[in-house]
């Protein structure tokens, strides 16, 4: 079988993301650190995460329209040029004794917002710079090289720079973004779409939500994922208390902790690499549907034993299946979507996405007040083993018949255009 070549403009735009996802690394687990400086509130550290996330709920939509109005390289570049702006004024502001809580809240808010502008376009343009024979294994590497850099390298980077010093520690993710930009700069050709400048913003946003809403296989792609992150928000929200101190079920240390939850970012990381032979040697529903089996481990284990090396067995597994799901089903919204809306559905799957782990979230607290967290685990467990209910939907025939009226519509777009 012939190896398939993702091409010199792909490598450039995965290094790229693989020096502006370092910087998130750092910068995210750098603010906490910083802020315990201004606070020692709970609350008021915590509200940084909501800071970050926010964004997601409030400006993901928007984003993707802009996603397919616009050159998204462009966007890419400008997201992260405003991303090395406000946090190089906050180290500035920081260094020269200004530096407070609320200036970390704004940072983190308009750094969020750029964040949902640079995803959304990195997503959309993956398939303009590779063919569609070769998404798959053009995801599984990009997100290889997301991950890696994000949860491996990034956080313990940022703790060690944190000690140095709040001005390297705020700096370096500026100098890692200015280098994301440089490499995005040898990206060569322009990615910009058919879609007319001649609707409005709010008629766009609606033609995106409409597209997800009538196309019954993405449709219930979508609702599995917000079903998931539904159950792995609640788990995840509850189980610091139920893994770590001398009173709690498992009993382990902070240290402890950390390296139980690298056990999912391991797995993670494998199966970025394992997505691409799955798919071709299981079938892509045979493979999802195995991965949401798998993913059941991630949430439901510990309801039946805190024996950390079992937990973080099922973690492991649980982070192999969850990567094999985002390639395979990334690669197909970015096959059957046409280019014009391909940023509003992104952008729709991530609001689906972000939007249901708050609830999620006050869903676990809620059930370990009334019923104890081991209850969390198990209820989330049931959440999750229904998903499978959704496989009825995808199937190999209607992901295959999905594909082949995307490649008819687009020669009917090419025929149109040459008769011009």
């Amino acid at each position: 079988m012939t190896a398939i070549r993702l091409g010199s403009g792909y490598w450039k735009l995965w290094t790229s993301s693989a020096l502006s996802n370092l910087a998130d690394g750092v910068m995210k687990i750098a603010l906490p650190l910083v802020a315990i400086r201004y606070t020692d509130s709970p609350a008021l550290i915590a509200g940084l995460t909501f800071a970050f996330t926010l964004p997601w709920l409030v400006f993901a939509l928007l984003a993707g329209a802009l996603a397919d109005r616009f050159d998204r390289r462009r966007l890419m570049l400008v997201a992260n040029a405003a991303r090395a702006a406000f946090l190089a004024c906050l180290t500035l502001a920081t260094v020269a004794g200004a530096g407070s809580i609320w200036l970390l809240y704004a940072a983190a808010v308009c750094i969020g917002v750029a964040e949902t502008v640079y995803d959304t376009s990195s997503q959309s343009i993956l398939p303009q710079l590779v063919g569609k024979d070769a998404l798959s294994r053009a995801n599984g590497r990009l997100y290889a090289a997301e991950l890696t850099t994000n949860q491996f390298i990034g956080p313990p980077l940022g703790g060690f720079l944190v000690a140095l010093g709040v001005g390297l520690a705020f700096g370096t993710p500026v100098l890692l973004w200015v280098a994301a930009i440089g490499m995005l700069l040898l990206v060569r050709g322009r990615f910009t779409t058919d879609h007319p400048r001649t609707t409005t913003i709010r008629a766009d946003i609606a033609e995106g939500l409409r597209y997800l809403g009538r196309n019954t296989l993405l449709r219930t792609l979508a609702v599995m994922v917000g079903g998931f992150n539904f159950a792995s928000s609640a788990v995840f929200t509850v189980f610091v208390l139920f893994a770590v101190g001398p009173s709690s079920a498992m009993k382990l240390t902070d240290p402890g902790y950390g390296l139980l939850l690298t056990a999912s970012a391991l797995g993670s990381v494998l199966g970025t690499f394992l997505a691409e032979p799955a798919e071709r040697l299981l079938g892509r529903s045979r493979a999802l549907t195995l991965t949401i089996l798998g993913s059941l481990l991630t949430v439901a284990t510990p309801a039946f034993t805190t024996n950390p090396v079992i937990i973080a067995s099922g973690f492991f597994v649980g982070g192999v299946t969850v990567s094999i799901w985002n390639v395979i089903t990334v690669s197909l919204r970015q096959r059957v979507t046409p280019q014009r809306l391909l940023g509003r559905l992104n952008s729709a799957y991530r609001l689906l996405a972000w939007g249901t782990m708050p609830l999620g979230a006050a869903a676990g607290g809620l059930i370990a007040q009334l019923f104890g967290i081991p209850a969390v685990f198990l209820a989330m467990g049931i959440v999750v083993l229904a998903l499978v209910i959704g496989m009825f939907w995808v199937t190999d025939a209607r992901m295959e018949a999905a594909e082949k009226d995307a490649e008819a519509a687009d020669e009917q777009a090419t025929a149109a255009a040459t008769d011009r």
